[in-house]
């Protein structure tokens, strides 16, 4: 296997097991492009559009449940017509700041230094809000206000910031705002199809025209894998949080923020 295509396949198994994870995957995929040597102008959008492809194992994982709203929402049912506009809600923020501010964020993605410390900043700021604890208010998605889900829509966009993770933002604002472990975790999954769909068309629109057609290949590489990989780590991620919460990926991103900057600080 050549080293031209075995770049894309590690990096889509590195998107694939961290998109769901609060490690940020963006973080991952700046940190492993650097240790590469994959940090030109295309491996931007080659970061960001792989992500499409944890987001389909999500579209193929709960089929039943979007399957279920469509229908929900074709009859007006409170339920499904709840869950559509809580999604849109956790969605909203992040559009609106990703159009705005997508210059600002592609120049952050050059920087694994950025990367390092949101790693650890954020794995600290996991390991408080896990010792805090709030009382649970929603059970469910479709049983919180709309209140709660734009709120967890203005936290998710500190994951613009590389490092951060949108996962991880996602959750632990919703954790703070009242909602259980389990639906806290669904919900990032299902507020990354539109956020993530919305940043990749973006993405492609802006760069991916100019994009020569070995990096449109390396995309197709990394989508698939990452799609595969995806699968295989979301259902595992929703038993191990029920279980464990979430103290073991703040002590990961501790530990790889640390080694992080301890490797740029060897260069």
């Amino acid at each position: 296997m050549t080293s031209d295509l075995l770049t894309p396949i590690l990096l889509g198994i590195v998107e694939g097991v961290t998109e769901f994870i609060p490690v940020s995957s963006t973080g991952h995929l700046v940190l492993a492009g650097a240790l590469l040597g994959y940090q030109d102008e295309a491996s931007k959008t080659f970061d960001i559009v792989i992500q499409l492809g944890a987001i389909l194992a999500v579209v193929v994982l709960y089929w039943r449940r979007f399957v279920d709203v469509l229908l929900g929402l074709a009859s007006m049912d409170k339920g499904a017509v709840g869950f559509t506009r809580n999604i849109l809600l956790g969605f909203l923020p992040s559009m609106v700041v990703g159009a705005v501010a997508y210059q600002a964020i592609k120049a952050m993605l050059e920087s694994p230094t950025v990367v390092a410390w949101a790693l650890i900043l954020g794995g600290i700021a996991i390991l408080v809000i896990e010792r805090i604890g709030k009382t649970v208010k929603f059970e469910t998605i479709e049983g919180m206000g709309w209140r709660t889900a734009l709120g967890i829509g203005v936290i998710q966009c500190l994951s613009m910031i590389p490092g951060v993770s949108r996962s991880g933002a996602t959750i632990m604002g919703a954790l703070m705002l009242g909602v259980e472990r389990k639906t806290a975790a669904e919900f990032s999954f299902f507020v990354a199809i539109p956020t993530m769909l919305a940043a990749s068309t973006y993405a492609m629109l802006k760069d991916g025209m100019h994009l020569p057609q070995d990096q449109l290949g390396n995309i197709g590489i990394g989508f698939v894998v990452s799609f595969v990989v995806a699968m295989a780590v979301i259902k595992g991620f929703v038993a191990m949080v029920s279980r464990f919460g979430f103290a073991p990926f703040a002590w990961y991103r501790i530990a790889a923020g640390s080694g992080a900057l301890l490797w740029l600080g060897m260069k």
